[in-house]
């Protein structure tokens, strides 16, 4: 009976979602707290299920943007975007021998939190043979400070006065997750939901290059790297808008599906964030993400701002 209701409740949860009627704050806390209360259904399938989602919101988004917008706003972006990672992963190998964490999971974190979170994670794990162990604890700590900056960011951006162009860059560059980028961006306005959008996927393109030298620092023989093709047919959806190749209602539709869909993965996000994880995890690796995250944050701030 336990598990009928929780299956009803969680359809119910999705299909509020997909109506709009969950702010992406509240999708996040909603799935939270559907986890703390209720057994989780179809949670091995839902991992999967987050993957594709974000991936085709993030495709949808396209439609709404112009190939000449997207270049200017990806080039403005470019020397933060360059400047911060590299700084990112010099100061998380530092900290990693200092605090005496496990390499791979010291990497694993500096990645995630120097380029795009949990897809940076999943693209150089493999890359450097991490453990299944290693891999969880690594994206349980970017889930947790994801959900954070989804709530946070937005209000830090009204204190600070930022435009919607400055925010956009700024949580594209210091939030971790392409999810909670969009999410955090879509509740300060459409403009900064574009130029977020653009320029996270512009800096998403780094995973290549550190999946690469990733293999070399941890001396392994090639390994299959997961290249995210899902940015190809973000910049096909881009060009088929640019040049009217959709009538302009299907284009406001797919926009429209497309953060419908973002609300749902943030549902499901919520719902995978397990109090039992942190429990395992101690308080380096935490700290070593905090501290990672913090510099980010401030430094591209400061950066935008002066």
């Amino acid at each position: 009976m336990k598990s009928r209701y929780s299956k009803l409740i969680f359809f119910a949860l999705i299909l509020l979602a997909l109506s709009g009627a969950f702010t992406s704050p509240l999708a996040l806390i909603a799935g939270f707290l559907f986890n703390l209360f209720f057994k989780t259904p179809y949670r091995q399938k839902q991992h999967q299920a987050i993957n594709y989602l974000l991936k085709f919101a993030v495709i949808g988004l396209g439609f709404g943007m112009f190939i000449s917008e997207t270049i200017a706003t990806g080039s403005k972006g470019f020397s933060l975007t360059l400047s911060t990672i590299v700084l990112t992963v010099f100061l998380g190998f530092i900290l990693t021998k200092y605090l005496k964490i496990d390499l791979r999971l010291g990497h694993l974190i500096t990645s995630g939190t120097a380029i795009c979170g949990g897809s940076a994670i999943a693209a150089i794990s493999p890359a450097i043979k991490a453990n299944a162990k290693t891999i969880s604890v690594s994206l349980a700590i970017v889930f947790m400070l994801n959900a954070m900056a989804l709530c946070i960011f937005p209000v830090l951006g009204h204190a600070f006065h930022l435009s919607q162009e400055q925010f956009g860059i700024w949580c594209a560059v210091a939030i971790h997750d392409t999810s909670s980028v969009v999410g955090a961006a879509l509740q300060y306005g459409e403009e900064a939901l574009k130029i977020a959008t653009t320029v996270k996927l512009t800096r998403t393109l780094w995973i290549i290059p550190m999946a690469v030298f990733s293999m070399f620092y941890f001396k392994t023989k090639n390994e299959r790297v997961r290249i995210p093709y899902f940015i190809i047919f973000f910049v096909l959806a881009i060009l088929a808008h640019s040049y009217h190749l959709l009538p302009e209602s299907w284009a406001e539709g797919l926009v429209l599906l497309s953060k419908r869909l973002l609300l749902v993965s943030l549902l499901l996000i919520g719902i995978n964030i397990s109090l039992k994880d942190f429990k395992t995890i101690g308080l380096k690796p935490v700290a070593l993400a905090l501290v990672l995250w913090i510099f980010i944050a401030t430094f591209s701030l400061l950066f935008i701002l002066y």
